[in-house]
């Protein structure tokens, strides 16, 4: 115990990130919280400013603040996660709403694009996907579409009629001709993880429902995550779009966003990405890479709090094209004309829909100062230098008594969290809480242990993996 704990002490005396710790509020009775890819902690500054706001903002300022801030607030601290964390230019991101509510907006925006107006889906030639490629119509992107074979990466279980099944077997989609009126292959497909978490499933499925489209599940290792051979294997002239998420939520496995984002475009489809498990703790250039969709919380690694507001992003060659189908005032062109018709912006703020929610927009603002004082690359080295030595600690205190490591090893395909496998994990977590060490179970049988790089010390680290042992060993 005490080597461990030697050495960690000794990683956190050299951390240039160290500082940081102090920002947070330090949790009576917790003496390690591993749980940061699911809550954030809170910063020690927020009740002040939360009552400055009221005090002033909201209590002496009152309606007049939405003149003066409130408004522009959604596309300016969507502007400030896109600078500082997504490698995106200005006007291009957007908070608001949960990350659901986002999700489906999108969806619902790029398969109708897909489908073209009339609802039927459009053949391959058709300008509803070629927003997805540049003026000579060749796929953007910057790293090359990535090789490898076209392993069986897919269940595509079939039902009686032909149509796709979901992960559960029910039938997603219809079984009708793939051609449409004019012999052109339609576009009636979208592709997801069969593993990916439940919300993005269950809006796929439910969105393939209502629009007569059908899901081509992929299923990956389930260590190492979805791979450009995956997503080759199942992707063609068919496809509309594909969904998929950056940082599987289970084992931390890190996608190759470049290379899928070109084998996707390069097969005339749109590319959705969830940034929940990334944002915040795993660089990325999102304009460079050719993203054309993506969704992100704010309450994990960029600690908003609980509930706070998620953000979405639409390249701008989108913008005005894809519409979005949650109508509201927000959105509408002229926000104050009260017109009888709507007509959306054709900027970002297409994605809103109603009133702001101002006051869970305050927390997540002194995360983005840390993250603006350390720099996303110095978060993600320190991030790489955790989970390498939360591995490290589960190669010699865990392994022995019979715990699997679910992540992958190697750092470069791994973001801010290790999992870790053992059938007697959820007795184990249920008393690791009771105790004052927070780690995150997951079923069937694992723990999360997730390590926000500004919030979590080294030693934090090596006492919570040495409580895991402690309590396996009970």
């Amino acid at each position: 115990m005490t080597d461990l704990l030697d050495r960690a002490r000794e990683l956190d005396a050299a951390d240039p990130l160290h500082a940081h710790l102090d920002a947070f509020v330090d949790a009576p009775g917790v003496s390690a919280y591993l749980d940061g890819n699911s809550l954030g902690r809170p910063l020690r500054d927020i009740p002040e400013k939360i009552a400055q706001f009221v005090r002033e903002d909201w209590g002496t300022r009152l309606i007049r603040s939405w003149d003066e801030q409130w408004m522009a607030l959604p596309m300016e601290l969507g502007d400030r996660i896109g600078a500082l964390a997504l490698g995106a230019a200005p006007g291009q991101t957007v908070v608001a709403d949960s990350t659901s509510v986002l999700i489906y907006k999108l969806l619902r925006a790029a398969l109708r694009q897909a489908q073209g107006p009339s609802g039927a889906a459009q053949g391959s030639r058709g300008a509803a996907l070629r927003q997805a490629q540049g003026p000579s119509g060749a796929a953007q992107g910057t790293s090359g579409t990535g090789q490898g074979s076209r392993g069986a990466a897919l269940r595509q279980a079939q039902g009686p009629s032909g149509a796709a099944q979901g992960p559960s077997g029910a039938v997603q989609g219809t079984s009708g001709a793939a051609q449409g009126t004019s012999g052109e292959t339609r576009r009636d497909e979208i592709v997801m993880e069969a593993g990916n978490f439940p919300t993005d499933r269950f809006l796929v499925a439910g969105v393939a429902a209502e629009t007569g489209m059908t899901v081509r599940w992929i299923e990956p290792d389930p260590v190492h995550g979805v791979t450009v051979a995956d997503v080759q294997a199942v992707v063609s002239d068919r496809t509309a779009l594909v969904s998929l998420s950056h940082v599987d939520y289970r084992s931390g496995a890190l996608a190759d966003m470049p290379a899928i984002t070109d084998a996707v475009h390069a097969a005339g489809a749109l590319m959705m990405w969830d940034l929940c498990h990334s944002v915040g703790v795993v660089p990325m250039q999102l304009d460079a890479w050719g993203v054309d969709l993506a969704v992100g919380c704010t309450y994990k690694y960029l600690n908003g709090g609980p509930g706070s507001p998620a953000f979405a992003y639409l390249r701008r060659g989108l913008q005005g094209v894809l519409q979005q189908p949650i109508h509201g005032w927000w959105s509408a062109s002229d926000i104050f004309a009260m017109g009888p018709e709507y007509v959306p912006s054709d900027d970002i703020r297409q994605l809103l829909s109603g009133t702001p929610p101002v006051t869970s927009m305050l927390a997540m603002q002194g995360m983005l100062d840390l993250i603006e004082d350390a720099s996303i690359g110095a978060v993600r080295a320190k991030s790489i230098a955790l989970t390498d030595f939360a591995v490290q600690a589960y190669d010699e205190v865990l392994a022995p008594l019979g715990v699997r490591l679910l992540s992958p090893r190697d750092a470069a395909v791994r973001g801010g969290h290790v999992t870790i496998g053992h059938p007697d994990f959820r007795a184990v977590a249920a008393r690791l809480w009771d105790d004052g060490i927070i780690p995150d179970f997951r079923f069937p049988d694992g723990i999360r242990l997730g390590l926000s790089p500004l919030s979590t010390s080294f030693a934090e680290t090596a006492v919570g993996v040495l409580a895991i042992r402690d309590a396996l060993r009970a």
